[in-house]
């Protein structure tokens, strides 16, 4: 993934929007990664290909459900652990119903 910085080197003016730009600044974005949009000398936006879009904001979610695993870790007593067999055998599971058992999708 590029880096924020050079992310922030490629600009644009949003008057280049308003001479009807649009289209050459898009395919330019798809080729050279994001691009930041300025008005008035400010950011006003980033643009950036979907797909890296997805990327990030997958990075996002995994970040946040590390973050969350380890808050969870920190907060526990590895003695009060159940095996997971253990686990099997107060609810009487065996390996072959888990064997059998169909595959479980997960979104």
């Amino acid at each position: 993934m590029q880096s924020f910085v050079s992310a922030i080197s490629r600009t644009v003016p949003m008057t280049q929007f308003n001479h009807g730009l649009a289209g050459q600044i898009f395919s330019e974005v798809r080729k050279t990664g994001p691009t930041v949009v300025m008005k008035n000398n400010e950011a006003e936006v980033v643009l950036l290909p979907p797909e890296q879009y997805v990327e990030l904001m997958d990075a996002l979610n995994d970040y946040e459900l590390l973050t969350l695993a380890m808050e969870r870790l920190d907060h526990t007593n590895p003695a009060q652990w159940i095996h997971a067999q253990q686990m099997d055998r107060e609810l009487a599971i065996t390996q072959e119903e888990l064997g059998n058992a169909s595959e479980v999708d997960f979104e």
